[in-house]
């Protein structure tokens, strides 16, 4: 679903309009943080799904999603936004990391290719691991080490969302793995965007899959953030029993979505829930 309708000026304050939030994984994960927090983690999420959509939105030219892109920079640089302004003040957020994830999704209008691996942690850093750090921000986090935590969590989800995504992508012309990767196993960029996937594509798949493994194993909440950290803690695991679905399913990106039913998010939020950190 896209948020088009909701992308232009808002009539009465001269500034985008934000969409209203829909049922998304992280608005279930989002649930049981206080209600302050809550309401401004939704509002964070609302910005981000709004720019995201705007480069996504294929029903208007690259010219215009630029525009729209690039109204939403003066927006957050000349601080139009009342909303906004007060979640960046309430939470000390940099203005530049806003900044930021408009860059990344300005990556985005244009079909582009990545050739190497850092090459796509940089994008991942800038879509992911940067709404992860102001996520922070608002959570209420107390230790750098949740910083460390946002990021190798946000380049194992954004991993994650981009193996599920492979054949939607591919129907809009865009590959993100690594071009590096599709010579390594001898997979061409025509078969992907053709949907005609090789006898390299699953080994392709399945060390994609093993980077996003790593990275997820590498994020290690504080245990002094542990609680602040619970909406987190249930998005990586959403997010890993997805990656792990994938590698049951053998990687049908092709043919579906592969998506977790809500008794399925329920059981990640309440192992989060009961989560505890030795040592």
């Amino acid at each position: 679903m896209r948020w088009a309708s909701c992308f232009g000026e808002n009539k009465m304050s001269g500034v985008p309009s934000l969409p209203e939030p829909g049922d998304s994984n992280l608005a279930f994960a989002l649930f049981f943080l206080p209600s302050k927090r809550r309401r401004d983690a939704m509002l964070f999420y609302r910005f981000c799904r709004a720019v995201d959509d705007i480069a996504d939105d294929e029903s208007l030219p690259p010219a215009e999603r630029e525009r729209r892109l690039d109204e939403w920079n003066l927006t957050i640089k000349e601080r139009r936004h009342d909303e906004i302004e007060g979640l960046i003040e309430s939470h000390s957020i940099e203005r530049n990391l806003l900044l930021e994830i408009l860059r990344g999704c300005a990556s985005d209008i244009h079909p582009r290719r990545f050739h190497t691996i850092i090459d796509l942690e940089d994008y991942c850093w800038k879509v992911a691991a940067v709404p992860g750090l102001v996520s922070l921000k608002i959570f209420g986090c107390r230790n750098p080490q949740s910083e460390t935590y946002a990021i190798h969590l946000g380049q194992a989800m954004q991993l994650t969302n981009i193996l599920r995504d492979v054949g939607e992508d591919a129907r809009q012309g865009r590959i993100y793995l690594p071009l590096e990767d599709l010579a390594r196993f001898r997979v061409s960029e025509q078969e992907i965007l053709e949907a005609r996937p090789g006898l390299g594509f699953r080994n392709l798949m399945t060390f994609e899959a093993g980077r996003a493994a790593t990275r997820y194993a590498a994020a290690i909440p504080p245990r002094e953030d542990l609680k602040a950290l619970l909406p987190a803690r249930a998005m990586a695991r959403i997010y890993r029993r997805i990656l792990r679905k994938l590698e049951h399913e053998r990687f049908p990106v092709f043919q579906r979505r592969v998506s977790l039913g809500r008794l399925e998010k329920a059981a990640c939020i309440a192992a989060a829930m009961a989560e505890r950190i030795d040592g």
